[in-house]
């Protein structure tokens, strides 16, 4: 149980971080910041392989590399509709 909370944890401070590096994360709450988070540390690892220091089970470098390309394309895909 103590694992999933901190997963849950690492994966809000990764979806923060790429949030901030992107500049998009400004309107982004807790729920999407850890979404962004476990689901850019799928795509992170899947890309790049787990390598460097790992906190929780997740890879911290190619999981925020892959939470920025997660928002990226997301901040991409709402901008599109919301011009539209």
């Amino acid at each position: 149980m103590l694992h999933w909370i901190w997963v849950l944890i690492v994966g809000a401070i990764i979806g923060a971080i790429a949030g901030a590096l992107t500049k998009n994360g400004g309107s982004m709450g807790w729920i999407s910041n850890i979404l962004a988070g476990l689901i850019g540390s799928s795509l992170g690892e899947a890309l790049l392989g787990a390598w460097g220091p790992q906190v929780a089970g997740m890879a911290i470098i190619p999981s925020i590399i892959g939470a920025v390309i997660l928002v990226l394309i997301v901040s991409a895909i709402f901008s599109r509709r919301a011009h539209a």
